[in-house]
């Protein structure tokens, strides 16, 4: 009997001999014990082998219950010891020691998955995600059934953070955009700087909620930032000296229907006028200086007619026809520098420079030409006049008022050397 226990437990062969050995030893050194007692002791060496064979099963028992249940829950294959055997002291040690790798393994993998489902959590709340997939909601319940914490589904819950990550950029990267066009707004519609503070205040919930706030405020705003658009698009048609139908011709500036779309076709006429501008920022700047003295000229001018500033008092009538040589040489003198600078520009663009839908050069001559009309009718009127009062004058012609010379700037019509005779400095093309 103690063989087949010594057998049934996991003794080797060896271990046997030597305790066989000792139990004949025990046996010949009590040579004059009874049989009786020989049996005695017999029997209490097998109840202790029983004992062991019972204490190593129930421990068994107990390691391998610990074994599969961790197994399950890490979906790993437990430990192996033939059904129905006794496991030797050593399948006992290295059973308990697989048990302690798996209750490791087990812990680590529960703080990676405890720091993944606080992630998730967090990064939910921020973006306003809501879990759309299986293993998403399974990491995220609340039930006592716990999560299966295999490689592949921690794996997969690295994914998912990843992705929300990536989200979570994605939706920051949008709202700061969304911000700095909205500031954009603000800056356009002058709004003071205690309420934009106000408004960044008032930016609250998730980054979500806080795109969509940022687009209603942004929609709010479009009309306000479209009507001082169109104010600085006046602006620019007017340095440009626009015609009617030039401005006409630009269908959204009369559109209502206020969209970001509209903002951006606004933003782009604007643009170009300001290239356009700047790029013929001379001329435009020659042109409004002659214009200007162009007026003063007239006013001069139409002083000249007045019969009460004959009355010489003080000298005024010198002063006036000096005033008057002085501005007319001056106005000669620029409309020649615009002369010489225009017709460059259309020998370079081949085309006419156009000034509301007209040449200039042909509206500069057609100024002069009307001027020296007006003061030829003017001067036959006054010879009459004074032949039927009686004054007369000399055969020659009326010489008053006194004349200046009319600079010649090419005469209507006269169109660039080009084969295209119908252009403008303000086409949409040239200077892009």
């Amino acid at each position: 009997k103690l063989l087949d226990i010594w057998h049934q437990i996991g003794i080797k062969e060896e271990m046997q001999l030597e305790r066989m050995q000792a139990v004949k030893q025990h046996i010949e050194a009590e040579e004059g014990i009874s049989i009786l007692q020989m049996e005695k002791d017999l029997r209490l060496a097998l109840d202790a082998t029983l004992k062991e064979k019972n204490e190593r099963l129930e421990e068994l028992k107990q390691l391998q219950q610990q074994d599969e249940k961790l197994c399950a829950e890490l979906f790993v294959t437990p430990y192996y010891i033939p059904t129905g055997s006794i496991p030797s002291r050593l399948q006992l040690e290295e059973l308990k020691e697989h048990v302690r790798m798996r209750s490791d393994e087990k812990k680590q993998r529960l703080e990676v998955f405890l720091k993944l489902r606080n992630e998730i959590r967090q990064y939910n709340e921020e973006i306003g995600h809501t879990p759309d997939s299986t293993l998403e909601k399974e990491a995220l319940s609340d039930d006592e059934e716990p999560f299966c914490l295999t490689n592949k589904n921690i794996e997969a819950l690295q994914t998912l953070v990843n992705k929300l990550q990536l989200k979570k950029e994605s939706v920051i990267s949008t709202r700061e955009a969304l911000k700095e066009k909205v500031r954009l707004l603000w800056n356009r519609l002058r709004w003071p700087v205690e309420k934009q503070e106000q408004c960044k205040m008032n930016i609250k919930g998730s980054i979500t909620q806080e795109l969509l706030r940022l687009e209603e405020l942004k929609k709010e705003n479009l009309k306000g930032v479209i009507g001082k658009v169109r104010q600085e698009l006046d602006l620019y048609w007017g340095k440009c000296l626009y015609s009617t139908e030039q401005k006409s011709a630009f269908h959204p500036y009369y559109d209502d229907n206020f969209t970001e779309d509209l903002l951006n076709q606004h933003d782009e006429e604007v643009m170009k006028m300001k290239l356009l501008y700047e790029k013929n920022k001379a001329l435009y700047d020659g042109i409004a200086k002659w214009e200007a003295t162009w007026k003063q000229f007239m006013e001069l001018e139409k002083k000249s007619t007045n019969p009460n500033r004959l009355v010489n008092r003080g000298g005024t009538l010198l002063k006036e026809e000096r005033e008057r040589s002085k501005i007319h040489k001056l106005l000669t003198k620029l409309g020649e520098d615009l002369k010489r600078s225009i017709e460059s520009w259309e020998k370079e663009q081949g085309c006419n420079f156009l000034i509301k839908g007209q040449r200039f050069l042909d509206y500069m001559a057609n100024q002069w030409e009307q001027h020296k009309l007006k003061k030829e009718q003017e001067r036959v009127s006054l010879f009459f006049l004074k032949s039927r009062q009686g004054i007369g004058q000399p055969a020659s012609g009326p010489t008053w008022p006194p004349s200046y010379g009319f600079p010649d700037y090419g005469g209507t019509g006269k169109a660039a050397p080009s084969s295209r005779n119908v252009c403008d400095p303000n086409s949409r093309f040239l200077w892009l």
